[in-house]
């Protein structure tokens, strides 16, 4: 993020998250008090209102930079129209920060425990602006890449270590190479933007805030393996990602930038969206080629790979979005200042988002390598309410369950895979005591059998039976055996199933018996839940001993159901509780049975 400017610059966080937080009238409000003060005049510098792409601290917004000249930069965080007066009148006018508004410290060590490289624009740059982009490096990557052969090119992105960051971590370079090396004049390039996993929004919060640089990135790809037609699936769910990059590539056809002679640079590239309908399995890429062909999104037999048959049947690139945003970087700098980020077998920098309970949830960047526990703990200000870490799941719905021992594990793909996750689209959830390990592995179980699409037997008839067995398990009717029935059913769903979805659909089911079994044991043979999460098993009663007398039970009862007065004990009415378990979400010290 730049520390200062040569004119005035109020940067105001305008993704997905900062529009739903009111960032648009912020920046409304901020153009009216520059007219009503007369703000440029005054001070004989331009203002400027850049509406940036997301910063990452998404629980935060709106979130606000002030530039002033010579100055660094200064962040005010859940930031709302009305405080916009006084930012104006106090801090660009009178150059003393409002400092009860103020972003605290814990955002300059959100920043500072990262290293932003793909982000480095979002949060920065006018996301809508190919001037700003200009401005900030952009398309000097392409120049460099076509004075190269494309031979050259793909050694280039060999010699980084990148590898796609879609999931199976294959490769970009090799992939590349392979896609030149059939033979066809007519080749096509997919830049995969189908983030379906629960709680990601990495993908998305690029396209939002630095569309330009996938473009540039998807055409290195092209000029590399010889290809002169792209395209962009984006699920329909995202429509400022989809109308930001529309934008975007409209500009630069009519910049000449993109079409029969890009940048007058002799080669020939058009990229064009094709809008998915939501299915998580077209991030599976046979099935999203099936679904830009007209046809039901199911994914298709392997080989032929799409290198050497893909859509309509000609040789066929895809990579996601965080990959191709990677190579504009690697062609700014080299591939020796990108090869020398991250681990041996994982080079470069990687996204996360982080959800559930964590202090600061949001879009993380580190560096390969980076432990668990520094990105949950350090990046992210440790876990909710000062709770115990309990799991963290890695990977998306299919990634797996990480208990507190595995903390150190560093986030690489083969670190990440030794301890029983994977690296996946970059999906974190993070669980505490509260969160029960086998409802967890019931309801990401229960997302891919609702989003398999039926094909292979063994994903659409198996997963429905685990998931049946997980939901006796949870409702106090688990029978001897279940355990061993699942670790079976998941091993040959693994090996058995078409495409990825199924391949990997079992893993939180595998991880969470690996290392919380107890838990399952706890459910079946006592019919209780550890973490007292499952209603079925609840029994709705306060624990004498360790009841703090606190009151915070009986405050958040929708029905006045407990009965509490100042230094006694609480004690639950179950005639009146209606088993809402806002009481024992609400009681930071697990009192509530």
């Amino acid at each position: 993020m730049a520390e200062t400017a040569q004119n005035i610059e109020v940067l105001i966080c305008t993704g997905t998250g900062g529009i739903a937080s009111g960032s648009l009238q912020v920046a409304d409000a901020f153009e009216a008090e520059f007219v009503k003060h007369g703000l440029s005049a005054k001070l004989g510098k331009r203002c400027d209102v850049k509406k940036t792409g997301c910063r990452g601290l998404c629980a935060n917004d709106v979130l606000v930079d002030i530039l002033l000249p010579g100055q660094k930069a200064v962040t005010y965080d859940f930031v709302t129209a009305d405080m916009v007066p006084q930012i104006v009148e106090e801090h660009m006018i009178g150059n003393a920060p409002v400092e009860k508004r103020v972003a605290g410290k814990y955002y300059g060590e959100f920043l500072a425990n990262q290293q932003r490289i793909i982000f480095s624009r979002c949060g920065t740059i006018d996301a809508e602006s190919i001037d700003d982009f200009i401005a900030h490096r952009g398309f000097t990557g392409i120049k460099k890449a076509v004075t190269m052969s494309q031979a050259d090119v793909i050694e280039e992105v060999k010699k980084s270590g990148l590898r796609g960051r879609g999931g199976g971590g294959f490769p970009t370079g090799l992939k590349w190479s392979f896609c030149k090396a059939t033979p066809g004049d007519d080749k096509y390039l997919i830049c995969n933007a189908d983030e379906g996993d629960p709680g990601a929004f990495m993908d998305r919060s690029v396209l939002e805030g630095d569309p330009y640089g996938l473009i540039e990135g998807m055409m290195i790809g092209a000029y590399a393996i010889g290809c002169h037609h792209g395209y962009v699936y984006v699920r329909a769910e995202y429509p400022l990602a989809i109308k930001r990059l529309q934008l975007a590539i409209d500009t630069c056809v009519e910049k000449g930038i993109l079409g029969k002679d890009c940048m007058g640079l002799g080669f020939e590239f058009h990229l064009r969206i094709k809008a998915g309908a939501g299915a998580f399995v077209c991030g599976e890429e046979t099935a999203l080629m099936a679904s830009i062909e007209g046809e039901r999104g199911m994914s298709r037999p392997r080989p032929p790979f799409p290198a050497v048959r893909g859509l309509w049947g000609k040789p066929t690139n895809i990579n996601n979005v965080e990959t191709f945003a990677n190579v504009s970087y690697i062609f700014y700098n080299g591939a020796d200042w990108y090869s020398s980020i991250g681990t041996e077998g994982t080079k470069g920098t990687k996204i996360f988002a982080l959800t559930g309970k964590v202090k600061h949830t949001g879009l993380v960047e580190v560096p390969a390598g980076t432990t668990m526990k520094e990105v949950i703990y350090d990046v992210c200000g440790g876990i909710l309410k000062n709770r115990k870490f309990k799991a963290v799941q890695a990977g998306g719905p299919s990634g797996g369950c990480l208990p507190a021992e595995a903390l150190d594990a560093e986030v690489d793909y083969d670190s990440l895979i030794k301890a029983g996750a994977m690296m996946g689209s970059g999906g974190l959830v993070v669980m505490d005591e509260t969160t029960c390990m086998v409802d967890i592995a019931r309801f990401f179980l229960n997302f891919t059998r609702a989003e398999s699409c039926g094909k292979c037997i063994p994903c659409r008839i198996g997963l429905k039976i685990m998931l049946e067995i997980l939901e006796r398990i949870t409702q106090g009717e688990g029978r001897e055996g279940d355990l061993e029935l699942l670790e079976d059913m998941a091993y040959d769903i693994k090996k058995s199933s078409l495409c990825g979805l199924g391949q990997t659909a079992p893993n939180p089911v595998l991880s969470t018996l690996r290392y919380f079994r107890h838990e399952y044991e706890a459910h079946i043979k006592d019919k209780i839940c550890p973490s007292h999460a499952c209603k079925p098993l609840l029994k709705f009663t306060v624990i004498e001993e360790t009841c703090k007398k606190c009151g915070l039970c009986f405050k958040v009862c929708p029905v006045d159901a407990i009965v509490w007065e100042k230094g006694e004990i609480a004690y639950i009415d179950r005639e009146k509780c209606t088993e809402c378990t806002s009481c024992y979400d609400a009681c930071p010290f697990m009192a509530i049975d």
